[in-house]
């Protein structure tokens, strides 16, 4: 890729979405061809660790922090099921440590850890919550259950691992009702039919902070090929509705993973952000008007995205999306959003 020239340079950016993993064992040199468009980007990015990071941290935005979510790396082994994603905060704080010690840059990496717990587990997730706070060493911000599901399981991939309602499900509300009380926040990953369960969800527990992944995840490919345009009434209806309910903050980006169907994703070259801004265009608009600048934060979602472009250009998409709006609405957007719902101090 030719990286593109950085649009605004000193916009000061929380990149309050992205990951780090090591997958380099899942695909051996006899792994037959990829099946899903995701499994073809964890091909390219197997390894996203604290250098891989920088990398992109240093790509010339001006990037000053970052908020880690999980994605199922580094879990405990030889400890009861429940407990082992505990091992994911524990390796997460000290990634964050070290980007703490300035040796590393000016930019605070995984300043706030979103952790995975099981709610279903009802009262008994409380211990495991407990775990997490005392494994993050005072960055541990909330927990993300992911109740992605589609009937077509062409969809989700090697993500189709969850049964359908699961945030309509007694046991996840039982377990789901302790997050307040410890002073956390949920972020919601669901597929853009799915977002009704998310509405019902918000508005059983207002007192509980819920971070919108990904758009919801708007569908364009499996079963939903050649429906998005005919879904976005749809899509709009629902985040409307969840923009009525104060508790839900909606993060802008993910539409670079394969189940929007973009014709940007995996494209050869790869797409600019001129392209870039003009598809997602229609998605940001509608969001932001919606839940205003003050309740939505632009993701980078890496290295998942990268399956369409690279950190720099990501980032200069979202610059030309958000080119009419104020200063104030600019650093909400890039920021001040991010940085007041995970509560951090940079």
């Amino acid at each position: 890729m030719t990286q593109e020239a950085i649009l605004e340079p000193d916009l000061p950016i929380l990149d309050p979405h992205h990951h780090l993993w090591d997958m380099r064992g899942r695909f051996g040199p006899d792994a037959p061809p990829p099946r899903h468009g995701f499994e073809a980007l964890l091909r390219r990015s197997p390894l996203y660790l604290l250098d891989q990071l920088l990398a992109d941290l240093g790509a010339g935005h001006n990037v000053r922090g970052t908020v880690f979510i999980e994605c199922g790396a580094m879990y405990r082994a030889g400890v009861p099921a429940a407990f082992a994603p505990v091992g994911e905060t524990e390796f997460v704080n000290g990634v964050a440590a070290m980007s703490a010690s300035g040796l590393y840059g000016e930019a605070r990496a995984c300043a706030g850890i979103v952790g995975h717990a099981d709610l279903t587990l009802g009262d008994a997730a409380a211990p495991v919550l407990e775990a997490h706070l005392a494994a993050g060493g005072g960055r541990f911000r909330g927990v993300r259950q992911s109740a992605s599901h589609d009937a077509d399981p062409a969809v989700l991939g090697p993500l189709a691992r969850t049964p359908p309602g699961l945030y309509r499900s007694d046991a996840f509300r039982a377990g789901f009702g302790h997050l307040a009380g410890h002073g956390l926040s949920f972020d919601a990953w669901l597929l853009e039919p799915q977002l009704p369960d998310l509405i019902d969800l918000a508005s059983a527990f207002p007192e509980t902070t819920i971070i919108l992944d990904h758009l919801g995840t708007p569908l364009g490919i499996g079963a939903h090929r050649g429906q998005r345009q005919a879904r976005f009434g749809p899509w709009r209806d629902s985040i409307l509705a969840l923009a009525e309910r104060p508790n839900v903050v909606c993060k802008i980006g993910g539409l670079a993973m394969p189940f929007a169907g973009f014709d940007s994703f995996l494209a050869d070259p790869p797409a600019t952000s001129e392209v870039l801004a003009q598809e997602w265009r229609p998605y940001v608009e509608t969001a932001v008007e919606a839940f205003g600048a003050t309740r939505c934060m632009f993701e980078s979602n890496f290295p998942v995205d990268a399956g369409t472009c690279d950190y720099a250009t990501l980032w200069n998409a979202f610059k030309r999306l958000a080119a009419g709006a104020s200063d104030d609405e600019k650093a909400a957007l890039f920021h001040d959003t991010a940085k007041r719902t995970y509560r951090l101090e940079l």
